[in-house]
């Protein structure tokens, strides 16, 4: 029986990115599928009274540090945005507006949106550089601006974080193996042993 991960993930979170360079080669491996779930990361702190990392500065200090130990570990780039903290509330619209364009439409949004958070960062808080990142990648810029101001776009945006909440996520990344909750992309080995049994 193939197994599902459920992968609740926000733009605005650099350890989601990192999952999200690893997570496929996992489940790859592993003959696995992955279940994108996009959610706004500002509400789920918000509902379960949760604050970023950076809100304690001698821990948003040492995150930057052990990110960059696992970006080497995992030989890919992470390059901290400047403009962070990025308010993602668009950003994730357009991922819940892209999963009803079919997987390949999809997964360029995501690819485009996370290296212009986290590879080459962009600052993702200005309208107009959003829509140059978009259009640079080949996107159209209107179905984007459109999309997300569309009712059940939003809507489905604000349901998934309901949702999110209402299984026990606080943060992100975090995911789902069956009833199995796992936080953070410094977890992907029990997920990989998880996947394994």
């Amino acid at each position: 029986m193939t197994k599902t991960v459920e992968f609740w993930f926000d733009f605005g979170s650099p350890t989601a990115y990192l999952a999200w360079q690893q997570l496929p080669k996992i489940a790859e491996a592993r003959g696995a599928v992955i279940d994108y779930r996009p959610m706004l990361l500002g509400g789920v702190h918000k509902a379960t009274g949760n604050n970023p990392p950076g809100a304690v500065p001698a821990k948003g200090t040492y995150m930057g540090r052990d990110l960059q130990r696992f970006a080497k570990r995992y030989g890919v780039e992470l390059n901290f945005n400047p403009d962070f903290p990025i308010n993602t509330l668009v950003l994730m619209r357009g991922a819940v507006a892209a999963q009803g364009e079919g997987d390949a439409f999809f997964h360029k949004y995501l690819a485009t949106i996370f290296e212009a958070m986290w590879l080459k960062p962009r600052n993702l808080n200005d309208p107009a550089e959003v829509a140059a990142v978009l259009r640079e990648a080949g996107f159209d810029v209107d179905w984007f601006l459109a999309k997300t101001q569309d009712q059940a776009v939003k809507d489905g945006l604000k349901a998934a974080t309901e949702e999110a909440v209402a299984k026990g996520a606080f943060g992100a990344p975090t995911f789902y193996i069956g009833e199995d909750m796992y936080f953070g992309q410094d977890r992907l080995d029990f997920i990989d042993e998880a996947l394994a049994s």
